[in-house]
This record gives C-alpha cells, sequence and structure tokens, in this order.
C-alpha cells in the first residue's frame, strides 16, 4: 500500500507539473501508471481562485499505433476528421452576447483560473474581443502555442499564462489555434470550425501547423449529432481520441545512483548510465524524480534500463528491461 501511495502521489505531481508547463514525465510513461494504478484525474486543481468553464472541457484518450486496430472509432463509417495534436497550453475562451467575457487555462477541465485581463489590452490580438455571433453565449477552446525553434516551446507558451506582467506576456511569441467549440453551430466540426475562422479565429482544420510542437494526431467524429451520441466517460470524449507513436527507447545499464540538491533545496537522485548514444548526444545521466519513481519502475544497481531523451534533450528512463 505504501508503494501505492507514493506512486498516486508521483502521479498527482506530474499532472500538476504537466499543466504548469513544465511536464517532469514522459505521457507514455505517466499513462501506463494511471493505467496500472487506476488514477484517472484529469488536471489538478490551482492553488487560487478558481473559475468555472461553460463547458467542461475534457481530455484526450490516447491510442498508440503499437497497440494495432483495437479502438472502436477504426470501425466507425462515416467521416472522421484527423488534425494535428498541438502540445501548448489549453485554455477556453467565453463570449457573452458576441462579447470576449472570460478567458481560463485549462485547470481540471472544470474550473481555470481566470487570465482574461491579458487578452483585453488593445495590441493583443491572440484571439478576437468581439465576434459577429450574439444568438447564444459560446465557448471557444484551443491551444496556445509557440514556435518549435523557442528552446522549451511548450514551457514557454504555458509560462506565458502564468506571468503577472502583462507587457512581459505581450511580448511573447505566441498563437492561439481554436479546436473546439460549444455549443456546436452546425452539423459537423468541419462547418463548425469554418465558422470559428468566419469569426476571426485560426483554427486546427487551416493548415498543418509543422511550425509548432505536436504530440500526435487527433482523430474526431466529424458528425457533432453522432459524436454527441458516443458520449463520455468522467475524463474523456468516446468520439475522440489521440493517436500516438511511442518513442524508441535505446537499452543501456543503470551503473549508480547519486543524489543532488536542486536550487529550491529538494534533494532528488540522478541515475548514472552506462554512456549511451541517442539521435546526436551521448547520455550517461538522467533524471529520477524521486524514490516513489524509482520504485514504480522497479529499478536496481546493475539492471538494464530504456532511456530516451524527453522532447529530444531530457535523458528519461522509462522503464526496465525484464529478462
Amino acid at each position: 500500500m505504501r508503494l501505492k501511495s507514493q506512486v498516486i502521489e508521483l502521479l498527482e505531481t506530474a499532472s500538476k507539473a504537466y499543466y504548469e508547463g513544465s511536464p517532469i514525465m514522459e505521457d507514455e510513461h505517466f499513462d501506463r501508471l494511471a493505467e496500472e494504478h487506476d488514477w484517472g484525474e484529469v488536471g489538478y486543481k490551482h492553488d487560487g481562485e478558481r473559475t468555472p468553464h461553460m463547458f467542461q472541457m475534457y481530455s484526450l484518450q490516447k491510442h498508440y499505433t503499437d497497440q494495432g486496430a483495437k479502438h472502436p472509432l477504426f470501425t466507425y463509417a462515416d467521416s472522421i476528421i484527423t488534425t494535428p495534436k498541438l502540445d501548448g497550453a489549453s485554455i477556453s475562451i467565453q463570449y457573452k452576447q458576441g462579447l470576449l467575457d472570460k478567458v481560463l487555462t485549462r485547470g481540471d477541465g472544470k474550473e481555470g483560473i481566470d487570465i482574461t485581463a491579458k487578452f483585453l489590452s488593445r495590441v493583443c490580438f491572440l484571439i478576437p474581443k468581439s465576434i459577429n455571433y450574439s444568438a447564444e453565449d459560446i465557448q471557444v477552446t484551443g491551444e496556445v502555442v509557440s514556435p518549435k525553434t523557442i528552446p522549451n516551446a511548450r514551457n514557454y507558451a504555458a509560462g506565458a499564462l502564468n506571468l503577472k506582467d502583462v507587457t512581459e506576456f505581450l511580448s511573447r511569441d505566441l498563437t492561439f489555434v481554436a479546436h473546439g467549440v460549444s455549443p456546436y453551430f452546425q452539423d459537423s466540426y468541419t462547418n463548425d470550425m469554418h465558422r470559428l475562422q468566419g469569426l476571426g479565429f485560426r483554427t486546427i482544420l487551416d493548415r498543418d501547423y509543422n511550425e509548432f510542437l505536436q504530440d500526435g494526431t487527433v482523430w474526431r467524429v466529424d458528425d457533432n449529432k453522432d459524436f454527441t451520441e458516443f458520449g463520455h466517460t468522467a475524463h474523456h470524449p468516446r468520439g475522440a481520441f489521440a493517436l500516438k507513436i511511442r518513442k524508441e527507447a535505446v537499452i543501456t545499464t543503470l551503473l549508480d545512483v547519486e543524489w543532488q540538491v536542486g536550487k529550491s533545496g529538494v534533494v532528488s537522485p540522478v541515475a548514472i548510465l552506462e554512456p549511451v548514444q541517442i539521435d546526436d548526444a551521448t547520455i550517461s545521466r538522467a533524471t529520477l524524480h524521486n524514490i516513489a519513481y524509482i520504485n514504480s519502475l522497479n529499478l536496481e544497481i546493475g539492471c538494464e534500463v530504456k532511456v530516451i531523451r524527453s522532447g529530444d534533450i531530457i535523458p528519461r528512463i522509462t522503464g526496465r528491461v525484464e529478462k
């Protein structure tokens, strides 16, 4: 029970770090741990005052290419729309009577932090401040992203939403790309995105957005009536999912573990590895985060481990090689 509580604590910490824009764990490893320990929280509770979203922001179920044709939508007979899964920071935008009312961070999917003030400046052109649609109040959802040429582009974008200085926020190289609207405008997702484009938004159907970080491909039922009838779990819509490719890991040996003190005074373990080449870098060290992370992977000195470069930058152990 103690190990399970440590893993749950690790998952909660990793979830908080992800939604604050500083992920500490690879998605694939996080997903596997969450599944093994029946942990299904969406988002996290941010410290500070929270505001409800007009409509819940669900996460997407992940399906990996090596899992084969197991997902129910692979056999759906009608139109499926595929779009890039942009790796940025999700927000919701509320319009009332056609006027911008609130902008919220994703938070836990039900409530987020109000960041409206950052978008009200006369020189902020990320989103329209008014739209030619007042028939009903709507919520537009999408990703705030930055060019992948910027180091740690996702953290750069997500961190911008947490800035208190509006001037500094406006100086960031940010783009908003819409990928959802509630309630629906029309009978299909395609038509909804075209309508959003006509209201002044960049939408996920406009182009491929290869200049931004991407984390897979989103598959979604185009027909909005069918999408609604598929329903939702507590966390995911059943009419959409994210198709992802597992990164290939390189195998090496865990030689030792050193403990280091970070700038904040937190002591954390670092894996010492038999040097191994990944892409154009020689990797001999990798972060282990904390003792719960080590226990969850059942690591011990001398065992063989799988290593990747998370985000093509940070060395990370994703598992032990079982013999």
